[in-house]
C-alpha cells in the first residue's frame, strides 16, 4: 500500500462521517444501478449496500487483485465485482445487461493523474452514467473539478473535516440535453493545492 502512493487516495480507512455521507445521498438511495470505481476494501461497498434499494445492483471495478479477492468475500446477491480499469467503466457496465448506471462514486485520486488520463476517466464516466445520472468524487483536492467542469457543470460540494484526511465531496448531474465547453485548466484545475470554500491512472484504487 505504502510503496504504491498513487495507486490509492488514503493509507487509512474511509471514516464513519464519510461513509454515511456518501451513502445517505438521496441519489444513492433511489438508484437502481450504482457503480463504483475503485472500492478498495469494500468499506464503501458495504455503506452503498446498507442504503441501496432491495432491488438495486452494484457494481464494483478494482484494479489491484488483492482488493478483488477481499470484495468477492462481500455477501450480497446485489454485488458484482469485476477485476479491471476504471477508464473501462462503459464496457463493464453494459456486460452487466446493458443498463446505464444511475450514479457512478469514485474515490480514485485525480490529482494523481496526468491531466490527459484524467480527461479520459472523467469522459468514460460521462458516457457511461444515464441521462440525468449523477457523479460522485470524493477527494483531497480540487483537480476533478477542472477535469469534470466542462461535461457536467458546476457540482454540488461538501466538506468532510472527520476523515483522515479531510476530503471534499463533488456531485455532479449530467445533463439531460448535452452542452461542452473548453476544459478548465491552470493551476485552480491542477489539484496543486488543496479546494478553498465550497463550491496515477485511470485503473487506480480507492482504499477505504
Amino acid at each position: 500500500m505504502v510503496a504504491s502512493p498513487r495507486d490509492v487516495a488514503s493509507i487509512a480507512p474511509s471514516s464513519r462521517v464519510l461513509l454515511r455521507r456518501l451513502s445517505s445521498l438521496a441519489c444513492v438511495r433511489s438508484a437502481k444501478f450504482i457503480v463504483e470505481l475503485g472500492p478498495g476494501t469494500g468499506g464503501t461497498t458495504r455503506a452503498l449496500l446498507n442504503q441501496m434499494q432491495p432491488s438495486a445492483r452494484l457494481l464494483g471495478v478494482e484494479i489491484m487483485e488483492a482488493f478483488v479477492k477481499q470484495l468477492h468475500q462481500i455477501s450480497d446477491r446485489r454485488l458484482d465485482v469485476v477485476h479491471g480499469s476504471a477508464v473501462d467503466v462503459l464496457t463493464h457496465a453494459a456486460c452487466l445487461g446493458g443498463t446505464a448506471p444511475d450514479v457512478i462514486i469514485s474515490g480514485i485520486p485525480f490529482s494523481t493523474m496526468s491531466w490527459n488520463d484524467g480527461r479520459s476517466l472523467v469522459s468514460a464516466i460521462h458516457d457511461s452514467l444515464a441521462p440525468g445520472g449523477t457523479f460522485i468524487a470524493y477527494q483531497l483536492r480540487n483537480r476533478v473539478h477542472g477535469l469534470a467542469g466542462d461535461l457536467f457543470g458546476k457540482p454540488q460540494t461538501s466538506f468532510v473535516f472527520w476523515n483522515l484526511p479531510p476530503l471534499w465531496i463533488y456531485q455532479w448531474n449530467k445533463p439531460l440535453i448535452e452542452r461542452r465547453t473548453e476544459a478548465i485548466e491552470g493551476p485552480h484545475a491542477s489539484g496543486h493545492g488543496r479546494a478553498r470554500g465550497r463550491k496515477s491512472h485511470p485503473a487506480a484504487s480507492a482504499q477505504q
